[in-house]
């Protein structure tokens, strides 16, 4: 028996013989062509295809892991439209006249090259993205079809890595776990694991020896290791470990309709948060009260140009309708930072986390901004709709947002539209400066949401996705939690509500804290609904003043 330790990115214990996927990367020799325009009209139709194949690899992604998890892939297809990578593909073949496989994979590398040296560690996982559109493209050129996982029987999948890709087009009756020598707890691949509720385990190295090929293994996706050919004692310890984590399942199952109450009598609302219509039947399928967050980037991500009035108000609508009465908040666009869109041609940023995004971008794009409201708007005829303005610093911003409401109201009436006339208006709290005058905007707004994980990383002035610093990021700092207690104390004596929709709202060791701060409401993913559902009727709030003492409040 060898145990071999790795990082877990998804939780689960699968068991089973191990089969090594070869990731079919093309050997490209560098071929001189007579007929330059020919060669680039070959590589014009294998980018067209390409795009066909991740349209089709989106569809199915929507399917499996819903809107946010497919993104990915229209990731993507804005690689492969990108101008400067096609223009460096375009300009290899007509300068050098060489053959489209050459230009592609020597771009590809380049790019990805440049990906790998960016200071930030979410640029850098994205070298690999680049990687597998240009490998895409190869296999197109190659004549070869698209690469699928897993062989007749269930089995635990090891490669060196895997792309995102591949990860989707597993077939989950097939495929156990996957253990990769390679990769990032950042990509988008381990995002697809965890959202699809395959155990994998990443980071493996040279202990992921293809002489394991066929042998019994276990993927311990909590633990983060891979135990090949385990003994019948460690075997028997892996199964019940199996056993409890589905008897864990069925008594979170069993929460389904019960009420979100303490011991002591205390109600909180836990929410979903959804990246799409299509994700928001996840939040019923949980028992969700209702959609704490619902992120309207999607609609912006998935076009070639800004989206229509009416495609917005499809998709709040159905939204709305779909809920059938429980309150969907829907976050004005936060675009921006880590999401760009090409169409919106945004400045090159030194810092793009503290620059141009969100509101700040939304009301100096007014005529845009107006359109999402408005669209907002006339979905809010259709079910309980509320809307939820990002990244706010001052009293300001919420006044010019109120303003540009008033207006299309105004004209709404005007028209006979009908609309909610007390439609919500809420901001989320993810800035010192927004915890700080905390108790100014609570007499703006019907309800706070607070944004955790910038909140954090604002706070303590750490990236949150730069590695060197995991050890000094630390969410339940003091400093946060004191912050999160004002801001609930300048809500309440406003009379408003306030909800915590970051990652920290599913934290389950600080479920008891949020309750004794006297947050409202929590919204997690969909996935954690029933979790935090159980945390909260295991609270008893007898120790609410010890708990508050702790923070220093």
């Amino acid at each position: 028996m060898i145990r071999i330790k790795g990082k877990g990115v998804s939780g689960g214990v699968a068991i089973g013989r191990l089969h090594f996927y070869e990731n079919r990367r093309q050997q490209v020799e560098r071929r001189h062509v007579a007929d330059a325009a020919a060669e680039l009209a070959r590589f014009e139709a294998a980018a067209q295809t390409a795009a066909q194949q991740l349209g089709a690899l989106r569809d199915r992604a929507v399917g499996e892991v819903g809107e946010s998890g497919a993104q990915i892939f229209e990731i993507h297809q804005m690689m492969l439209e990108d101008l400067d990578y096609r223009e460096s593909i375009a300009d290899i073949i007509q300068r050098q006249k060489v053959n489209a496989e050459y230009a592609v994979a020597a771009t590809g590398e380049n790019f990805s090259q440049m990906f790998s040296e960016m200071d930030d560690e979410y640029m850098r996982a994205r070298a690999a993205d680049v990687k597998d559109v240009s490998d895409r493209l190869l296999r197109v050129l190659a004549g070869q079809g698209d690469a699928l996982i897993g062989g007749e029987e269930p089995v635990i999948v090891a490669a060196g890595d895997l792309t995102p890709s591949e990860t989707v087009q597993l077939d989950k009756g097939k495929v156990l776990a996957f253990a990769t020598a390679e990769g990032s707890s950042n990509s988008h691949t381990a995002i697809l694991a965890r959202t699809m509720q395959i155990p994998a385990v990443i980071g493996l190295g040279a202990g992921l020896d293809r002489r394991y090929d066929g042998v019994l293994c276990a993927v311990d996706g909590a633990a983060g290791e891979l135990v090949v050919d385990p003994d019948e004692q460690t075997l028997a310890a892996l199964r019940q470990k199996q056993r409890e984590d589905e008897e864990a399942e069925a008594l979170l199952q069993s929460l389904r309709g019960q009420e979100n109450v303490t011991k002591d009598g205390r109600h909180i609302d836990v929410f979903a948060n959804v990246g799409s219509v299509a994700d928001v039947g996840l939040a019923l399928q949980s028992d969700a009260g209702g959609v704490g967050l619902f992120r309207s980037e999607f609609l912006y991500l998935e076009n070639s140009d800004y989206p229509t009035e009416g495609e917005q108000f499809a998709a709040y609508k159905a939204a709305g309708e779909i809920l059938a009465g429980r309150r969907v908040i829907i976050r004005t666009l936060d675009i921006g930072a880590d999401k760009q869109i090409g169409y919106f041609q945004l400045p090159k940023e030194e810092n793009p986390a503290l620059g141009y995004r969100a509101i700040r971008l939304c009301l100096d794009r007014e005529e845009m901004f107006k359109t999402q409201l408005r669209a907002i708007l006339c979905a809010s005829a259709f079910g309980n709709l509320a809307i939820m303005v990002p990244m706010v610093i001052s009293v300001e911003e919420v006044r010019r947002v109120k303003t540009l409401l008033d207006g299309l109201k105004a004209e709404l009436r005007e028209q006979g539209v009908k609309f909610d006339e007390g439609i919500p208006l809420g901001i989320m709290i993810e800035t010192p400066a927004a915890a700080l005058i905390a108790d100014e905007l609570a007499q703006e707004v019907d309800f706070f949401s607070i944004g955790t994980n910038d909140l954090t990383q604002y706070t303590l002035a750490i990236d949150r996705q730069n590695a060197q610093l995991e050890s000094l990021y630390d969410p339940h700092h003091k400093a946060i939690l004191r912050l999160i207690c004002r801001v609930v104390e300048s809500a309440h004596q406003a009379g408003i509500w306030v909800g915590v929709c970051g990652e920290l709202g599913a934290d389950l060791s600080l479920t008891e804290t949020f309750l004794a701060l006297g947050v409202d409401e929590l919204s997690v993913s969909p996935g954690r609904v029933l979790a935090v559902r159980r945390q909260v009727r295991a609270c008893d709030l007898s120790r609410r003043e010890e708990i508050l003492a702790a923070i220093g409040r």
